[in-house]
């Protein structure tokens, strides 16, 4: 169970013996192999104190993807765990760019702190009295503890990241359970221009209110939904995927492109989409964009003679109608001992399946398995880099 921290235990943290004390903890290695050690020392060093700091160091070392310089920063385990990355944090902050923001969920003020790096006027609000103490630590700015669904201010973009755990810790995904529920935010924050973060299986049908709605990936996985209302949404747009790397940089798709794309058989390469262009529903989108074609009008798997650049992609050696017979004696045949399975559109999995081929030999391969038309179809490939 993670340590709940007190306001005294904020004051105690940003106070100069405290400063000094997470100094002092933070050279222990709390490594599993060192830990109990490690807890002894910091017990000799700092008594009952001992575990707010100990918390504190763990937590700021976890925290390198949510934060720029998380030696400063103080956090509670579940405020973290819901941390926007950086990365997509200054995503979202471009669009805020010389406006007024109010940030009515700020937790510990990560999203605040990216968002007052282009916003005209940045301030928050969190119903955690300790939550509130330290997004004033971390971030330097105006936080006030308020009820998001009672509006402390006027005239401001709104930004919300409504929680998605209950009191267990398990997840929620029914926009009536996020808290605050996410159709009475819309209804106070009406007329106002708003973001609001929420899980990426939000279904667009139960969010009418959202101008549009953002899928955003991060080197690779889906982080998020964010859904735009008011100004903020771009006009024409109902759907966007933004696919962002970890360093500066990434690109967007969005519905107000051609989804104009053919359906052809395997051609020299397959290309599987990012998760966010796949969720928010632009796989054809992104097929006319690159000049390629779906191998199954309701398969999200893609092919083409030239894949797009900086992606991995896979270059067919092979395909044909799948049967785990017929798969076994292609991979015995090119000496396949290490084989990435990947499956869309038939019930196959892939931990069951791998044993069962028996693989054996030094070459590595991928295969496609899935549904063109009515046949399962097996595609096996080289992974390649693209450049």
């Amino acid at each position: 169970m993670s340590y709940r921290f007190t306001l005294a235990d904020v004051a105690f943290l940003t106070a100069p013996a405290g400063i000094e004390a997470l100094a002092a903890v933070d050279e222990l290695a709390l490594t599993s192999a060192s830990y109990l050690a490690d807890v002894d020392t910091a017990r000799r060093l700092a008594g009952d104190r001992a575990p707010v700091l100990l918390e504190t160091v763990l937590l700021r070392r976890k925290a390198a993807s949510k934060v720029d310089d998380p030696e400063r920063w103080l956090f509670t385990d579940d405020s973290l765990q819901q941390a926007t990355p950086a990365a997509v944090a200054r995503h979202r902050a471009d669009r805020f760019a010389g406006r007024d923001v109010h940030d009515v969920t700020c937790s510990v003020g990560v999203d605040l702190m990216y968002t007052s790096y282009t916003a005209r006027l940045a301030v928050g609000s969190d119903l955690d009295s300790v939550r509130v103490a330290m997004a004033r630590h971390n971030t330097g700015l105006p936080v006030i503890r308020a009820n998001a669904l009672r509006p402390v201010t006027r005239n401001t973009a709104v930004l919300a990241d409504p929680a998605r755990r209950d009191a267990s810790g398990r997840r929620r995904w029914q926009p009536r359970d996020f808290m605050p529920p996410l159709d009475e935010l819309a209804d106070v924050y009406a007329g106002r221009d708003m973001a609001v973060k929420c899980a990426p299986g939000i279904d667009p049908a139960d969010v009418p209110w959202a101008g549009e709605i953002e899928l955003v990936s991060l080197t690779g996985q889906v982080r998020e939904a964010c859904l735009w209302t008011g100004t903020l949404a771009t006009p024409g747009v109902r759907r966007r995927a933004s696919v962002l790397a970890s360093t500066p940089g990434g690109w967007t798709i969005t519905d107000a492109e051609s989804d104009d794309c053919p359906v052809t058989a395997p051609s020299g390469w397959v290309i599987d989409p990012d998760g966010a262009v796949v969720r928010a529903g632009l796989v054809r989108h992104y097929a006319a964009r690159h000049g390629l074609a779906q191998l199954d009008p309701r398969i999200a798997y893609l092919t083409g003679d030239t894949p797009p650049p900086g992606i991995r992609a896979f270059r067919v050696l092979e395909h044909g109608r799948y049967t785990e017979k017929a798969l076994k004696q292609a991979l015995a045949r090119r000496g396949v001992g290490k084989l990435e399975i990947l499956v869309r559109g038939l019930d196959v999995d892939p931990n069951t399946l791998r044993p069962r081929l028996r693989l054996r030999g030094p070459a590595t391969a991928t295969v496609v398995l899935t549904r063109i038309g009515s046949t399962p179809t097996a595609l096996l490939c080289d992974a390649e880099r693209t450049n």
